[in-house]
């Protein structure tokens, strides 16, 4: 009787260890996932860059607004942001 409790307790903590041991080991994160993904999009090479190119002429952004100092007051900082 004791053999086969000794059994049960030996496969039960073998499994706990292997289980583990496999959780802890070295695995891809997320963000290495999703590089490797994007890189094999039809999209890439010369045909992507001249797309990419072309939608970034269709659409113009506009520049970055100037940091404004904090000890103006708000009338003068409002003045300057309009510059």
């Amino acid at each position: 009787m004791s053999g086969i409790v000794d059994q049960v307790l030996n496969g039960v903590v073998k499994g706990a260890l292997s289980e583990i041991l496999t959780k802890t080991g070295l695995r891809k994160t997320r963000r290495t996932r999703r590089r490797t993904k994007s890189n094999t999009s039809l999209a890439g090479g010369i045909v992507g860059s001249v797309l990419e190119a072309a939608i970034n002429a269709a659409v113009k952004s506009t520049p970055a607004k100037k940091q404004v100092s904090k000890r103006r007051t708000a009338a003068a900082r409002s003045r300057q942001r309009l510059r």
